[in-house]
Formats: C-alpha cells, structure tokens, sequence
C-alpha cells in the first residue's frame, strides 16, 4: 500500500474529530469530485456517518474502531490510486495542506509515522532508523 494512502487514512479518520473538520470535510469532497465525480454527493453524506462513529469511538476510548475506519479508507484511497494512478499528486497534497494541518500535534506526529520491516539472513546485521542513528564497533 502507498505511504501517502497510509497516511491519508489515518489523518482523514484523525481529523473528524477536530474543530477543523468542516473545513477538511469539503476539502476532500471538492478533491474526490475533481478525481471522481461519481459518488462525491454521497460521499459527503457518508464522511458526516462516519464523523459521528468517530467522534463516538474517542468518546469511549475505542481505538480498535478508530483503526478499522481508518484502514477502510485506507483501503478507498488505496482502491482509486489503483484506479486512477494520476491522482497519487493530489491525494499528498490533499493531505499536507488540508488533512494534517487539521490534527492535533500528537496526532500528526502519529499519522505521519513510518513503518519499517526488514529480515537479516545469513548472520547479516540489519541498522533501520527513522531519525539519527549512531552505529559503534563491529
């Protein structure tokens, strides 16, 4: 899955619980209507359902359904990048000038996160960082 799909997921379902959401709401309808015309009036329907899952989910600390929303859009925005391979420029700004301004510090620094995998073999040695790393002796 994209990086920037990862992200967008998360800081869309993150920003609906902001003061900022209306703002963010028809930002990314007017960018799914430039991308996507069908489906944009039932979108906005749709995001202001899940706004209220959301809002509901922070209230009883549920961060499993948080997550699951957010992987669902994960999922769309993964789907129309696969779709519409052009759109991957507008979905990044999308999200850094509408939807991580949006989040509160804590949860920008959250969805803006990078996930790192690696596997050594053959006694091989592994170094991953996502910021300074200082490596000493052998």
């Amino acid at each position: 899955m994209e990086p920037v799909v990862l992200t967008a997921g998360t800081a869309l379902v993150g920003a609906m619980a902001t003061d900022a959401w209306q703002q963010v709401r028809e930002a990314v309808v007017a960018w799914w209507r430039r991308v996507r015309a069908d489906g944009a009036d039932s979108l906005e329907s749709e995001l202001a359902a899940l706004r209220d899952g959301v809002v509901a989910a922070r209230d009883q600390g549920d961060r499993d359904t948080e997550e699951a929303l957010a992987a669902v859009w994960r999922l769309r925005f993964q789907q129309l990048l696969v779709q519409q391979p052009g759109t991957a420029a507008g979905l990044r700004a999308l999200l850094d000038e509408h939807l991580l301004p949006a989040l509160p510090p804590a949860e920008g620094s959250e969805a803006r996160s990078v996930r790192m995998r690696a596997e050594a073999h053959d006694s091989a040695r592994v170094y991953m960082a996502a910021r300074d790393q200082h490596i000493t002796g052998s």
